[in-house]
């Protein structure tokens, strides 16, 4: 409920504003919203939408994967930390725009150079989030594992994982609302379709009502997407952890 009311105070604002301002350089929500519902009749939106979720969901799970796995190592072997320690740094304060269009010029306006541009500006954050997670294992559940001969993978499964899943849930967190910027930059410099390429359509004719239309319908998406899936699973991932009264 009071998130209904926020977005109704945001509406009210944004009204107003449109008023004072025209709809020339601010369009009102009457004007955006026929947009949303002529894109959407035509197909465009839906087409465009789901380009850029699947680019979305590739990245996000190619770079969680590659990303959780080297910093579990990193955290595990102090000579892979102190070996993939600079490269991290590196990576970590490479602007994005620079990784996108390195990628488009060393393997071309392809599909694979977009979402491998978007993995890797993901990818330090999962590396630096799960190292961390992996240093603070508590070392006696270790050690209660050999004590009782457990096989590896299940010590893995039942006594790092869920020490773990806290550190997950918030690198998933944190690199999912990062990919979802990145995406539309990759889209708006050399993909053929998607959000961020209509953002830049929009932009070279000026459509304000069109560049808010996909705007805001790729918001409310992320919106969906982080209450009903996002938030659950960060919750169910720390629910054991206590509450603060």
């Amino acid at each position: 409920m009071l998130r209904l009311l926020s977005i109704a105070l945001l509406l009210a604002i944004w009204w107003t504003a449109a008023l004072f301002v025209g709809g020339a350089k601010l369009p009102s929500p009457p004007a955006v919203l026929n947009v949303i519902v002529a894109e959407a009749t035509s197909g465009a939106l839906f087409l465009h939408l789901g380009a850029t979720l699947a680019r979305v969901a590739l990245s996000f799970v190619l770079a969680m994967s590659l990303g959780s796995a080297i910093g579990y190592w990193m955290g595990r072997v102090k000579l892979a930390d102190r070996l993939g320690d600079p490269w991290l740094i590196l990576l970590l304060n490479l602007p994005a725009l620079v990784v996108i269009v390195l990628a488009y010029i060393w393997a071309g306006l392809t599909e694979a150079a977009a979402i491998a541009a978007i993995a890797i500006n993901k990818l330090p954050t999962a590396v630096v989030t799960l190292r961390e997670g992996t240093r603070a294992l508590d070392r006696s559940l270790d050690e209660m594992a050999t004590v009782f001969a457990m096989p590896r993978w299940r010590a893995f499964r039942h006594v790092v994982l869920p020490q773990l899943a806290p550190y997950i849930a918030a690198s998933s967190r944190s690199g999912l609302s990062l990919v979802w910027k990145i995406v539309l930059v990759a889209e708006l410099l050399g993909r053929p379709n998607g959000v961020g390429f209509e953002i830049g359509v929009a932009f070279q004719l000026f459509d304000t009502p069109r560049l808010l239309a996909y705007s805001l319908t790729f918001a409310a998406v992320v919106l969906v997407i982080e209450t009903a899936l996002v938030q659950p699973f960060e919750a169910r991932a720390t629910r054991w952890r206590p509450r603060a009264a």
